[in-house]
């Protein structure tokens, strides 16, 4: 079974948390967290991105970097800018998006339990960016963004949290400049934790949904620290990681979309012809943003198309080749378009679906050659994925609202 435990947070004062409340490090490029971060001294991206307070000229991955990060944190825990709770506790954290509302509980999870397998992945993770996490984590001896962790909703659970949340007042409830709402309650009764570890010790596995270098970086460092500390109990701060736990049935996955580039030297009649051998085409008069599995838009000459694919072109047995995205890059990006290898071709981009159809359409009548709008994975997929020890293909899930980093600091 999978430990979930509550914790010492370092957190903003209720007075600026909205101002040090950021997005994820890693949705960014470095020049966009400067501007994000400009006239923003109590942005978290100070601490998540920290190169923004040196030259532009200074290597990202410099130790430079990383102690300035390190620095800035312990600025903002001695100066005011954050509190301490002295006592373990677990936070409800709700963030809500266009009228949609997504609950999770924030707290620990377990090292161990990465390395057992009872945290399940579902991506591959790169060298050059695990090691980034693992140095920033060690370097200001802390996790410092949540990892977005899931599990098969419990009704006691869900009980336990709804509860509280209409019972107690927020501790912080603030609209960031996306429009996302974030709401925060502080659970400071003993007895409510502790029902609340119990009832997630019952739940064997819980699953990543999103920050799987984190994940991978903060188990890393948690392993170094035992090295580092050979009488170690398994109690330590360093034996466990920041996460948010969502009930499966809250997570919102967003469409994935593909951009190509060009068409290989085909013809747009002779493309067409080869898409129809493995694809129904059906032409559509208004944007196509297909409502089920394995159906797909298709943008491209001016206008839409929409693709269905046709009978065995996938297995329904494998969990991976029956994923959209798998059955678009073996029915067609490959075999028609060359695209061998989507993590390191240049020829094919992904667009989030949060950019809406319209930038597909921006971006094709641009001098792109061909768009395809994608039925987002479900999580059902995810879950299945992870459990049958396989590796989902890349950019197959983009999740919104992104959880604010700096609101929850795990000290090691």
């Amino acid at each position: 079974m999978a430990v979930f435990r509550p914790f010492k947070a370092y957190r903003p004062n209720k007075d600026v948390a909205s101002q040090v409340a950021a997005l994820p490090y890693d949705v960014m490029t470095s020049a966009e967290a400067r501007e994000m971060a400009e006239d923003k001294p109590l942005s978290f991206l100070h601490v998540d991105r920290a190169e923004i307070d040196l030259s532009p000229s200074v290597d990202i991955y410099s130790d430079e970097v990383y102690e300035r990060a390190a620095s800035n944190l312990k600025k903002m825990m001695g100066d005011g800018t954050y509190i301490h709770d002295e006592t373990p506790r677990f936070y409800i954290y709700r963030l809500i998006m266009d009228g949609r509302s997504q609950t999770g509980v924030v707290g620990c999870a377990s090292i161990d339990d990465y390395i057992n397998n009872h945290i399940k992945k579902h991506e591959l993770t790169r060298a050059e960016k695990e090691e980034d996490r693992v140095r920033h984590v060690d370097t200001c001896n802390a996790n410092t963004g949540p990892i977005f962790l899931t599990y098969r909703k419990t009704d006691s659970i869900s009980e336990l949290v709804d509860s509280w949340a209409q019972a107690h007042e927020a501790e912080y409830d603030f609209t960031a400049e996306d429009g996302v709402r974030h709401i925060v309650w502080v659970i400071d009764d003993t007895g409510i934790a502790a029902k609340l570890e119990e009832a997630f010790g019952g739940i064997p596995d819980f699953y990543i949904a999103d920050g799987h270098h984190r994940t991978a970086s903060a188990v890393r460092v948690g392993c170094k620290r035992r090295e580092d500390n050979p009488g170690y109990t398994g109690e330590e701060d360093f034996n466990f990681f920041l996460a948010v736990l969502f009930p499966d049935e809250e997570l919102n996955i967003w469409d994935y979309n593909r951009l190509v580039n060009d068409l290989r030297g085909m013809t747009a009649e002779q493309f067409l012809t080869d898409v129809a051998k493995d694809f129904t085409i059906e032409k559509c008069e208004g944007r196509v943003k297909p409502d089920k599995k394995h159906s797909f838009g298709m943008y491209f000459g001016g206008r839409w198309y929409r693709l269905c694919a046709k009978p065995g072109t996938f297995d329904e047995g494998d969990p991976v080749g029956r994923l959209d995205v798998s059955i678009l890059q073996q029915n067609l990006l490959t075999p028609l378009l060359g695209i061998g290898d989507p993590r390191k071709d240049d020829r094919i981009q992904f667009v989030g679906g949060i950019r809406g159809l319209g930038e597909l359409e921006k971006l094709v009548d641009g001098g792109k050659a061909v768009a395809f709008s994608m039925y987002p994975t479900t999580t059902r997929d995810l879950m299945d994925i992870a459990d049958s020890g396989k590796i989902m293909p890349p950019k197959s899930t983009w999740f919104e609202p992104k959880l604010r980093s700096g609101l929850f600091i795990h000290s090691l």
